[in-house]
Parts: structure tokens; C-alpha cells; sequence
């Protein structure tokens, strides 16, 4: 609990995804992965198998569990480059209760936008995938 008239911290800030092309990002303090899961202050790659998702039925709530503990209020998902990642309904329902902003676009869609929301100093997270 913060005392009365402290401050609290501020959030560090998303990183930036520098380049990605078809199996590949780039990511500013990482080191380039095919997938990643990126929040205010950090990132690492996605490891799928963590919380059991698959192009279908999609993104696991699991997965933005992360992004919300991390203190991001912004969520952008990636649907892969040729649109074939789903996202769960129960990972939008959980979003959706969590008073969460939620994009949900194509990747090199998704990588503009996240790029965007970082510039203008939001708290955002991001799943993205790099190939189909």
C-alpha cells in the first residue's frame, strides 16, 4: 500500500519493434526472435507451448495475463502475417473485464500500431507472430 502523498512510480516504457520481415523481429535490448511478447518495460520471446496456443482456437488468456500484470492497459495482438492466428474468445472476454483497449490486426498491421501507441507514451503490450 502507497502511503498517503507518495509517489508511485512511473511505468517504463514498451520497446519499440525495429524490423520484421517474414520469421524475424527485431526488438530495441533484445535479441531478434521469431515471436514475442512485449509490455512496458521489457519483452522475451513467445514461447506458445507456455499456455497451450495454436493458430486455432488462438491466443490463450494465458497469454495476456502477462501483459496485464505488467502493467499494460493497451493490447495489441497480432493475427500473423497471412491471418491465420485466432484469438480465444475467453482471451477477449478476460480483456474486455479488465477494461483493456484491445487491437487486433495482421502483423505488420499490429507491429505499426504498437509502434504508435509506445511513441505516444501508452502502457502497451503486445503478442506478435512473425509467420503464417
Amino acid at each position: 500500500m502507497t502511503e498517503p502523498g507518495a509517489s508511485v512510480p512511473p511505468v517504463p516504457p514498451s520497446p519499440r519493434v525495429t524490423a520484421l520481415e517474414w520469421g524475424r523481429m527485431e526488438v530495441e535490448g533484445l535479441a531478434p526472435a521469431k515471436d514475442f511478447v512485449l509490455y512496458p518495460g521489457g519483452g522475451h520471446p513467445w514461447d506458445w507451448s507456455e499456455h497451450g496456443t495454436r493458430h486455432q482456437p488462438g491466443i490463450q488468456p494465458g497469454e495476456v495475463r502477462e501483459l496485464l500484470e505488467r502493467g499494460a492497459d493497451v493490447i495489441v495482438l497480432s493475427r500473423g502475417m497471412d491471418l491465420r492466428l485466432g484469438t480465444d474468445p475467453k482471451t477477449l472476454l478476460l480483456l474486455q473485464e479488465a477494461g483493456a483497449e484491445v487491437h487486433i490486426e495482421g502483423t505488420t498491421a499490429a507491429v505499426e500500431r504498437y509502434n504508435e501507441l509506445v511513441d505516444a507514451g501508452r502502457r502497451v503490450g503486445g503478442l506478435f507472430h512473425s509467420t503464417c
